[in-house]
């Protein structure tokens, strides 16, 4: 998710969904607005977090224009999840996005909602599954989030069965690196791995929104592959380089990785986290051009 920002009234922009979810949209920030165009501070790319980060920013007078660059698709192994769920139970169900956990739900429901163990990478990935636990009847236990919402950390904390193999299903993006597996089995998990859905770029960007999102003083991403895609879309845009504000280090990485040197992120990733990060970077930027 991308997403700019300003003290501007938003712009949203609600794109058709056709077997896939919009997940990349961005937003830019600036201080002095014309009144024929609202230039947004706060670039957001990211399905399923935008309505909690931009209210969130709303309360502390920041507003944002959302620019989708990314787009969600089912994965090679998606038509395997719901007959796995149906014929194998497994000591633990991983999930580590709320992408992931929309498929899994839609896949879990498929297969008549079996009784599943899960554990979850953070608060962001858990609140999807508020309302399948209440209507689960106890079919749907949430039972585990690491100490630190990371990959790394969520292989190293597993529970797991002490005197013989725990075993683990882990529904992910075809993106996503391989650090939670491998955590995994070094520990002595059984892990099975189904790549259920990926992440691609959005055919077109409306040209005067990504002129608008161009001149934002922060760019606020909540994924490795938001924040390539930004990259792909500017990448004849010489002298972008403003702020980014990362939902977490494993975005920030990426960031930096592709070049970006006004980085910004929590040390815990989450929303209130990303949000101190965004308003950070906006300090920073005006400080910056004070004088």
């Amino acid at each position: 998710m991308a997403s700019l920002l300003s003290p501007s009234p938003l712009l949203s922009l609600q794109p058709p969904y056709h077997h896939c979810r919009l997940k990349g949209v961005p937003c830019l920030v600036r201080d002095s607005l014309s009144p024929s165009i609202r230039v947004p501070r706060w670039l957001l790319p990211e399905s399923g977090k935008n309505k909690q980060i931009i209210k969130a920013l709303e309360k502390r007078g920041i507003s944002s224009l959302e620019l989708p660059l990314i787009q969600h698709a089912r994965g090679p192994d998606f038509d395997r999840l719901p007959s796995l769920l149906t014929d194998k139970s497994f000591d633990w169900i991983i999930i580590t996005s709320p992408q992931a956990a929309s498929v899994f739900l839609e896949a879990w429901k498929a297969a008549c909602s079996p009784k599943v163990k899960v554990g979850v990478v953070g608060a962001g990935t858990a609140r999807i599954f508020d309302e399948p636990l209440q209507a689960s009847q106890g079919a749907l236990h949430l039972a585990f989030t690491p100490s630190k919402a990371t990959g790394k950390v969520l292989a190293s904390e597993l529970p797991d069965n002490v005197g013989k193999t725990s075993s683990v299903l882990y529904p992910a993006s075809l993106k996503a690196s391989s650090e939670i597996e491998e955590g995994l089995s070094r520990r002595g998990f059984d892990v099975l791995r189904l790549n259920t859905y990926t992440t691609v770029p959005v055919q077109s960007v409306d040209a005067t929104l990504l002129q608008q999102a161009l001149s934002a003083p922060v760019l606020s991403v909540a994924s490795p592959s938001a924040i390539r895609a930004w990259m792909n879309l500017i990448q004849n845009e010489k002298q972008w380089s403003n702020n980014v504000a990362c939902i977490g280090e494993t975005t920030a990485s990426a960031a930096r990785r592709l070049g970006f040197k006004k980085v910004y992120h929590p040390e815990q990733p989450g929303l209130e986290g990303w949000v101190d990060s965004i308003m950070e970077a906006l300090t920073a930027h005006e400080e910056l051009h004070r004088f």
